[in-house]
């Protein structure tokens, strides 16, 4: 019966239904084969119960916060002060795109999302400036994996849900990691730049410098708020959340004046229906989750890595290329849900650091997004961008390789990953 289960698992991915119904319709049909009918009348409570986490609270909350900074004319501001401090270097556009991920990075949490936006807002203007349009797309898809790692992080947070880890340790361990890759990329675009002979833009005067830096503080004041708030103890990372909200409200309507209050509306429902779309994958994973622990698959999967090896260095190689081969196939989120429970054990069992192994694993699903064929971050930048699939997957490719080698290097050297969160006693 298991076998049948996992040929019409597959069969349903392979005719496209949504990943969320998938994980819901597999779990029924197990029972049923099974003749666990008892099962089928606790899966509501067991899909109820699977939301009673007050870490959830923050996924729409800074869902919210994005929205609003976005209408809020913050977005523009972050984008804007990154432009005049390194637009004037040969590849300049190129930096900003890359440092004004960064920036996002600690409001939206969200690649897709970041990716969506900065296709919108830099590609035309890199490519009105001289560069090649693919090349402005891979850029701006590459960095936009910064995202997840740089704290606030949705990713993070249903990993700590998941795996009762401490929320506010996984968004300071995410900072080095995420400041890494930034450099990395710029290192990256320096020696393409000097390879390629990349525009630069015209320096900006000190009065313009000036006066971006004085219009990007209250902007600031947001990633500021969330990190100070989280180390000092005012609050936790779900708090946070509703602080930034907050700030990002009274930043938008009163510095800013930009943000209008007949489309909070309209944010709101945009919110809501992000947020049911997550949640309910969460829920169906909640209960997959349950029908493998019920066949004991999790045990199993520690006897069986523990009879080919014991080194955690090991395992950490082995599951870093079975999640780069899963991120192709499967969104970062489901493969986390789907993944976690399984592995935990193993984690606990190897002695492993579940924050290090929780930037690892996100880190690592979030590269799916850039890899075909089913990298959800190269649809949106190709259609965003107007630029063919399969061009851009060749553009982006220097990136994914020296992706996954900082990924091996974080792997392999846990206190670039737990720096912070040591240092804080976290």
């Amino acid at each position: 019966m298991t076998f049948l289960t996992i040929a019409i698992f597959f069969l349903l991915l392979i005719m496209g239904i949504p990943i969320a119904m998938v994980l819901g319709i597999i779990t029924i049909i197990y029972f049923l084969l099974n003749g666990q009918i008892m099962l089928l009348d606790s899966t509501p409570l067991r899909m109820y119960s699977s939301l009673e986490n007050f870490g959830l609270l923050a996924i729409p909350l800074f869902m919210l916060m994005g929205e609003i900074m976005n209408e809020g004319g913050i977005t523009a501001r972050l984008v804007q002060f990154a432009r005049v401090l390194i637009g004037h270097y040969k590849g300049g556009l190129a930096y900003v795109t890359v440092v004004a991920n960064m920036f996002l990075a600690s409001i939206l949490g969200s690649a897709n999302a970041q990716a969506a936006m900065m296709s919108k807002v830099m590609v035309p203007q890199m490519e009105k400036e001289g560069y090649k349009r693919e090349f402005a797309a891979s850029i701006t898809l590459a960095s936009s994996i910064i995202a997840p790692i740089i704290p606030p992080s949705m990713i993070f947070i249903i990993y700590g849900t998941l795996s009762s880890t401490s929320i506010g340790a996984l968004f300071m361990a995410g900072i080095v990691p995420g400041i890494i890759y930034g450099l990395v990329f710029i290192g990256v675009i320096s020696f393409m730049g000097y390879k390629q002979n990349f525009p630069k833009s015209e320096r900006a005067s000190l009065k313009l410098i000036l006066k971006s830096t004085i219009q990007v503080l209250p902007a600031l004041l947001i990633p500021i708020t969330v990190v100070v708030g989280i180390l000092m103890g005012i609050f936790t990372a779900t708090e946070s959340a509703a602080v930034a909200c907050l700030i990002a409200i009274i930043v938008g309507l009163f510095f800013y004046r930009e943000l209008d209050l007949k489309k909070i509306p309209k944010m709101l429902i945009s919110t809501v229906t992000n947020t049911a779309t997550v949640t309910y994958l969460i829920i169906m994973a909640n209960i997959f989750g349950w029908m493998i622990a019920f066949e004991r698959i999790p045990q199993l999967l520690v006897d069986s890595m523990l009879s080919i090896t014991e080194s955690p260095w090991v395992f950490l190689l082995l599951v870093n290329l079975a999640l780069l081969v899963v991120g192709m196939l499967l969104d970062g989120i489901a493969a986390l849900i789907i993944l976690v429970p399984v592995l935990m054990p193993l984690v606990v069992a190897l002695n492993i650091d579940p924050v290090h192994f929780g930037v690892i694993i996100c880190i690592n699903l979030t590269l799916g997004l850039l890899t075909p064929p089913v990298g959800t971050g190269l649809f949106i930048v190709s259609s965003m961008a107007d630029v063919k699939f399969e061009t851009l997957v060749k553009s982006v490719f220097p990136f994914i390789v020296i992706s996954f080698i900082v990924l091996l290097f974080l792997t392999y050297i846990p206190d670039l990953v737990l720096f912070v969160p040591k240092m804080l006693g976290m």
